[in-house]
């Protein structure tokens, strides 16, 4: 088992030169926690600015949880549809997340997916070390921090990412250790895409659009989705000896349409509300659900993506998984002609996940930076 899976670190040695490690980030910080280190190497060092605890009263605030709407899952298929639909409705446009409770995903299978992919992590470096893969298209890729290739400080994680659509093309690509790990993330991707699939036509209702046609000459949204791309992401956030230095993740707004997350019991997801940073207190056996920014698109800015960062802490690794999707790697998203009036001017561009790849392998990734890019003015 790595020491970073258990309660803390375990030293096997110190290192003490200014940024001896250098050559070891790209390997991750699994790999750099196992070494022994006793300090944040200064490549995960944020500027004072950015620290998760940079005062007083910013710690005073980051204490404080927020309670996120919860939306009955199976209240969505019952005679109280339209109190969930309106509820569903303020929370995309006062929070851009929510929670949800009462889904058909078996307790039983959620405990085997964070099992499986925290063997995953616990694999020897050099079997991790098949999928780091430089390509972002690739349909499997281990690595760390956010974009490693661009971040100019790292932050404190290391992730598997797995394109899930079509299944069939992908599968065999995906790591065949732990050998359950494919029969595990198979079952959990078809389940979680059921979910979004409801999910996204409740939210179509929301803004209107209970036929989820968009219009005349356009196609069927929903089918768009129903087709459209998945991508897995498990996130290990070992524990860390100064966590008011660093992120496990930076603020950032996720690029599809809806994310459904597992956040597992530990706290460490923060949203920015009313331009505090507060953080969302796990509910056991739910999901965190949050608006992306080709939702924000389609919407026309009803809906908004929100920022949200990631804190690590020195006493446990913490284990997540997301499910992020959208609409197929070149299919266009524009702003619903239904939501276009004289009141409401069509803001953003015509976008798709090609041109998010595109936008990320030229720029760090920095906050709500693709979408401030796809806006006309």
């Amino acid at each position: 088992m790595s020491p970073t899976m258990g309660l803390g670190l375990k030293a096997k040695s110190t290192k003490t030169d200014a940024d001896p490690l250098e050559n070891q980030y790209q390997k991750g910080v699994i790999h750099l926690c196992d070494s022994g280190i006793k300090k944040v190497p200064n490549k995960y060092i944020l500027p004072v600015i950015e620290r998760p605890n940079r005062n007083g009263e910013e710690k005073k605030v980051e204490n404080v949880n927020i309670k996120l709407p919860i939306i009955d899952f199976a209240a969505l298929q019952g005679p109280n549809r339209s109190q969930v639909i309106k509820a569903l409705g303020t929370a995309c446009e006062e929070y851009g997340f929510f929670q949800v409770i009462n889904h058909d995903i078996p307790h039983d299978m959620l405990h085997d997916l964070v099992d499986v992919v925290q063997r995953f992590f616990e694999l020897p470096f050099e079997e991790r070390a098949k999928y780091m893969l430089p390509d972002l298209r690739a349909p499997v890729r281990y690595g760390t921090s956010f974009n490693q290739n661009k971040d100019g400080v790292f932050c404190w994680r290391d992730f598997l990412k797995l394109m899930c659509h079509p299944l069939s093309d992908v599968l065999p690509s995906w790591p065949s250790s732990p050998v359950d790990l494919r029969e595990t993330m198979v079952l959990y991707s078809k389940q979680t895409k059921i979910m979004f699939e409801i999910l996204m036509d409740a939210v179509l209702e929301s803004l209107g659009l209970a036929s989820a046609t968009v219009s005349d000459d356009e196609v069927d949204i929903l089918k768009q989705c129903e087709e459209g791309s998945q991508l897995m992401v498990a996130n290990c956030y070992p524990s860390c000896p100064e966590p008011d230095l660093t992120l496990g993740m930076p603020p950032h707004s996720d690029y599809g349409f809806l994310t459904l997350l597992l956040q597992g019991e530990a706290e460490g997801l923060q949203i920015q509300h009313k331009g505090k940073w507060l953080t969302v207190k796990p509910l056991q056996n739910s999901f965190v659900v949050n608006i992306g920014d080709h939702l924000e698109i389609f919407s026309n800015g009803r809906y908004k993506s929100v920022l949200h960062r990631v804190l690590v802490n020195s006493s446990k690794t913490r284990i997540s998984v997301a499910s992020l999707h959208s609409l197929s790697y070149n299919t266009t998203v524009r702003p619903c002609s239904k939501l276009i009036n004289e009141a409401n001017p069509r803001l953003y561009k015509d976008t798709d996940f090609a041109s998010f790849i595109e936008y990320i392998t030229t720029c760090e990734p920095k906050k709500k930076n693709f979408l401030e890019s796809r806006k006309l003015n």
